[in-house]
């Protein structure tokens, strides 16, 4: 039994989590966490839709037909901060001096290809001449150039950018300005997300941010609605301390600081589902900050979008028409039969043999579970190699089959089956979701509830020059949404534009 301190008592207590919720922590380090089962790979055919050009047309008018009565969310995880975008730049200002040798010796010595490619393209980075302006522009070489550049990019007493969240970077670079990922996604909100004149959007950002995004709509908010002939309503929300986990030592024990306190660390994106349990409206769009399109990409943005929704709008009317007749009751054989395969054929819900075998009374009430439950419409997209989550039908521990999204780290690679399974996958998840959470009745489901606790990760860390074993909750996408109910349906590559590294900015995708 772990003791817990007076003064971990108070640590708790400041972070709202309960005792229960640590010892819950220490046990899932204790127990470890399985890895998953999966069964197939979800394919066309076989867990993902594909529709001809007619039935996108259909699915946008139909979704078009139904916007003037809904209520709309846009919610943009948007935490991220810029640090990891330039990893490959930080590092180069601790390990190359333009004054010891040329930049050339230092590729052809580091084989560092993200600084050939940020060199070769800087001319095309959106913040180009903003930097320009700032430096001594009188260089002796390409590489002191470079060199420069970047101290003025990342320099704390520069520009900074290091510090910026992911959101508020220069992205995209425009005959007259530069435009940032959180004004894209205004630009993108009156595309698909608008109704009756008004587009919402909830952005998750970090506290020390939260006034760096109210200047970013200060600037861009008005010139966005101008242009656009749209009205913003933008708020935000952080992760909350709640949500933090424990770290342990090797033995299992709470880590400790320095200063005795016991260490708790970001619960990773995961945590991000109490945040959205908090939005309430008809449809929610997902997307992450940093995929966002140029504008010469964004109709064919939209239109994907609308496509999902009205996939989901279809789905949801039926479901809502099949709930209804459950609670009153009013059901035979044939409508029992009917709503199985209604799930089944429509929102992949598998059913074990004991339905089959069970009474009237039962089936309805494992209908009703079944098809009471949160929706989302997840795009996908042809794997073309870039590291991310994929489509899969898994086994869970209690046997249910259903469709989830895995990353790799889930899968046990040391299994030959498991491995061959994501060999056969063709399709992967570039955060593209579009979510129901009201029952038929309009009241929201508690998104807590369909939480799959047992699909979290547990990874090695060092602090103090300590090892530590980490836990990070489920996936927003993945475990936090485990059991909703799911259709997966193929979106365009032109969909998915992430920015990882500053070098992705050189790509066509994010050239105007």
């Amino acid at each position: 039994m772990i003791e817990l301190t007076e003064k971990d008592q108070k640590q708790l207590e400041k972070k709202g989590i309960s005792k229960e919720t640590m010892l819950g922590h220490i046990n899932t380090f204790k127990e470890g966490i399985p890895f998953v089962n999966l069964e197939n790979a979800a394919v066309i055919g076989n867990g993902i839709l594909k529709f001809s050009k007619e039935e996108e047309k259909e699915l946008i008018t139909f979704y078009d037909s139904k916007l003037k009565d809904l209520d709309i969310l846009k919610f943009v995880p948007a935490s991220g901060a810029a640090s990891r975008m330039f990893k490959a730049l930080f590092n180069f200002l601790n390990t190359y001096d333009p004054n010891k040798e040329s930049l050339e010796t230092y590729l052809e010595r580091t084989t560092d290809k993200d600084i050939k490619k940020f060199s070769d393209g800087l001319e095309r980075f959106p913040f180009y001449e903003k930097v320009m302006d700032s430096i001594d522009t009188s260089f002796d070489s390409q590489g002191e150039k470079v060199y420069k550049f970047i101290s003025e990019l990342l320099g704390e007493n520069a520009m900074n950018y290091g510090f910026y969240p992911k959101g508020l970077l220069p992205f995209h670079k425009y005959e007259n300005a530069t435009a940032t990922p959180f004004e894209e996604h205004l630009k993108e909100g009156a595309l698909y997300a608008e109704s009756n004149g008004k587009a919402k959007l909830h952005f998750t950002i970090s506290e020390q941010h939260e006034e760096m995004f109210g200047e970013e709509f200060k600037a861009s908010g008005p010139k966005v609605s101008a242009d656009t002939g749209i009205t913003y309503d933008v708020d935000y929300s952080f992760q909350k301390a709640s949500t933090d986990t424990l770290a342990v030592d090797l033995d299992n024990k709470p880590f400790r600081n320095e200063d005795g306190s016991v260490l708790f660390r970001p619960g990773g994106h995961g945590a991000l589902i109490q945040n959205l349990n908090e939005q309430d409206a008809d449809i929610i769009f997902i997307k992450n900050i940093d995929n966002v399109a140029v504008m010469k990409d964004a109709q064919e943005v939209a239109d994907s979008k609308k496509v999902l929704a009205g996939v989901l709008l279809k789905e949801q009317e039926k479901a809502f028409e099949y709930a209804a007749l459950l609670d009153k009751g009013e059901v035979n054989d044939e409508t029992i039969e009917e709503i199985r395969n209604f799930l089944s054929t429509n929102l992949n819900v598998r059913f074990s043999d004991e339905f089959d075998a069970a009474s009237n009374s039962d089936k309805v009430n494992i209908l009703k579970d079944k098809i009471n439950r949160p929706i989302r419409i997840c795009g996908m997209v042809k794997n073309e190699g870039e590291p991310g989550g994929g489509p899969f039908w898994v086994t869970n521990s209690t046997g249910e089959i259903s469709l989830q999204i895995i990353e790799s780290a889930q899968i046990d690679m040391d299994n030959p089956a498991q491995a061959d399974i994501l060999k056969n996958a063709t399709h992967f998840n570039p955060v593209d979701l579009v979510c129901a959470v009201r029952n038929y009745k309009g009241e929201k489901y508690d998104l807590l509830k369909f939480v799959d606790e047992k699909q979290g990760f547990i990874t090695g860390k060092t602090k103090d020059g300590k090892e530590l074993k980490a836990l990070e909750l489920p996936g927003l996408w993945n475990g936090a949404m485990a059991f909703w109910n799911t259709m997966f349906v193929e979106v365009p590559l032109v969909t998915f534009n992430p920015v990882k590294s500053v070098v992705d900015l050189l790509k066509e995708s994010h050239q105007a």
